[in-house]
């Protein structure tokens, strides 16, 4: 199953259109299913349009950021994106906005970050004698340009170079990076060492916690204790990647299963005081597992271990 994919533009869309056709490749692990643009005029919608994607564009005059953004993450959410790439998109993005697709938002930026945030970047890199332009790909957050640098193409900066020549010969860059890196970032959440990572750094935040192998998966448990939680990994061959943790009890698998059995299941040889938890399906609520682990934890904990933990809830 393929992550799907809406990308914000403002104008011609080249980057748009890389990712576009990259995602043509029957190895790709995304597909675009909205063009989104504050600009209804902006000839990348054209190019989609023509290529059978979803488009959308609404002015953003006459509206402030945070009506426009919400009219903006409406569209999205219909159209059951999972992740959200900036494409030349020219707005400054409320907050909130970037709250709603926090870990989930992709840039590309024509320099090498930190260098040359905002506008202008071509022509600082060569009045500061820089060797190199480039671009860079980044997780979006808050601050403009500012967030995690996910991968990086050094452009040289030839003699005689103008930036408008730069520019030229760091678009190639910029279309060739964005694909892969998108590609890349997408398929982090079905690897099965970072959703190990994850279950990890969640579940050794809890008091006492250690971790062991059990039945050949990492299993966590209170140290000296009773085990809260496994990670699983294609067990018994039944191809999954999942979280197995403790429950109340046949009634709440059922009901849990019933509600959502894409999701949940009931894990092989475990029996009914626990469930299992698809971490695989790309769409993992990680603040949700988190409370998962804190449920399971809670139900083997001893009582005095477990009262400190409700203490220190209340600060």
């Amino acid at each position: 199953m393929k992550a799907k994919v809406a990308v914000l533009i403002s104008g011609a869309g080249t980057n748009m259109a890389a990712l576009l056709y990259a995602a043509k490749a029957a190895d790709c692990p995304y597909e675009l299913v909205l063009v989104a643009s504050n600009v209804p005029g902006a000839a990348g919608l054209a190019i989609a349009k023509a290529e059978g994607i979803a488009t959308w564009a609404h002015s953003h005059k006459g509206l402030d950021r945070d009506a426009f953004d919400a009219l903006v993450d409406e569209q999205l959410r219909a159209a059951g994106a999972e992740f959200v790439a900036l494409a030349g998109y020219m707005r400054i993005l409320s907050d909130d906005f970037v709250a709603r697709w926090a870990g989930r938002m992709l840039n590309i930026h024509p320099s090498l970050l930190p260098r040359y945030k905002g506008l202008n970047t071509h022509a600082q890199a060569i009045g500061a004698g820089d060797s190199h332009g480039g671009c860079s790909v980044h997780v979006v957050t808050p601050a403009l340009d500012d967030g995690p640098v996910l991968a990086q193409t050094p452009v040289a900066i030839a003699p005689g170079d103008d930036a408008e020549s730069l520019a030229r010969r760091v678009q190639f860059a910029e279309h060739q990076l964005y694909p892969a890196t998108l590609a890349a970032f997408v398929m982090r959440e079905r690897s099965p060492d970072w959703l190990r990572d994850r279950v990890r750094e969640l579940a050794m935040a809890l008091p006492e916690a250690d971790e062991v192998t059990s039945h050949g998966m990492p299993c966590f448990g209170i140290a000296k204790g009773k085990k809260f939680a496994y990670f699983t990994e294609d067990h018994h061959g039944d191809g999954k990647i999942a979280l197995l943790v403790k429950i109340s009890g046949a009634d709440e698998q059922a009901a849990l299963i019933e509600m959502d059995a894409e999701r949940y299941y009931r894990p092989a040889y475990f029996g009914d005081g626990w469930v299992g938890i698809r971490l695989d399906l790309g769409d993992t609520d990680w603040d949700a597992i988190g409370e998962w682990l804190r449920k399971s934890w809670l139900a083997v904990a001893p009582k005095k271990l477990a009262g400190l933990m409700g203490v220190a809830e209340e600060f």
